[in-house]
């Protein structure tokens, strides 16, 4: 099929058809068991995202954090966290290695998950809000003579380390790597999160850096995710 699709592609003069390149994964089953056609158990593409969104819902709401959004902006979000799950769960595994996919565990708001990323990246936003406007767009030097919390130090070799990582997963065809990448980078920043003052900190040069180092890494989650095919919500 994708043979067919990339040569109509070609067929149609778009130059980049030449480029693409269909990469499979293994197969994908469900706590109940493998998916049978003959026995009717495979599940339709269309109905798991719909569930999905459903149970990004039914936590979204035990969570509790969602008062004030009206009712549109709730299901555009709980699509965002189930279609985020969805795909996420699936990337974070070689690419060579058969998936068993637990939607309930997909969507958990702790652990190697989307919704976890995608919660701190709006965890993230919520701090840049609060910060004042000029910390978050200086562009001039920072933290020249100002000694490291050793947290800030590894967030920083977790930063330096994004290129690589997309130019690894690139060579090998392995989206699990920026996935797996992201939740170690999202796993250090929270750590830095509970451990370091940065809207509290009283020395303005340290504070002005840890609001750019927590714009970094958002920018950072937000690329890796991009490359991911998926979004990163401003609220949650």
């Amino acid at each position: 099929h994708f043979k067919v699709l990339f040569l109509i592609l070609k067929k149609l003069g778009y130059t980049w058809a030449e480029q693409l390149y269909h990469l499979s994964y293994g197969m994908v089953d469900l706590p109940s068991g493998k998916m049978k056609s003959r026995e009717g158990t495979v599940v339709d593409a269309d109905d798991l995202m719909d569930e999905m969104a459903r149970t990004a819902e039914t936590i979204s709401r035990e969570l509790g954090k969602l008062d004030d959004y009206n009712e549109e902006e709730k299901q555009a979000l709980y699509r965002v966290i189930g279609l985020g799950a969805l795909k996420y769960y699936i990337l974070k595994v070689d690419p060579r290695k058969r998936i068993l996919f637990n939607p309930e565990e997909s969507v958990d708001f702790q652990g190697n998950t989307g919704p976890f990323v995608q919660y701190t990246y709006a965890r993230i936003q919520s701090i840049l809000r609060k910060a004042d406007p000029k910390e978050v767009q200086f562009e001039g030097a920072l933290g020249t003579e100002m000694e490291l919390h050793p947290k800030e130090r590894e967030l920083l070799k977790g930063l330096l380390l994004f290129p690589e990582i997309v130019g690894n997963a690139a060579e090998q065809y392995s989206p699990a790597l920026i996935a797996n990448y992201t939740y170690d980078l999202v796993k250090e920043f929270n750590s830095f999160y509970q451990q370091v003052s940065i809207l509290g900190e009283s020395d303005m040069e340290k504070r002005r850096f840890r609001v750019q180092l927590t714009g970094k890494i958002g920018e950072t989650i937000a690329s890796a995710f991009s490359l991911l095919g998926i979004q990163v919500p401003e609220r949650m």
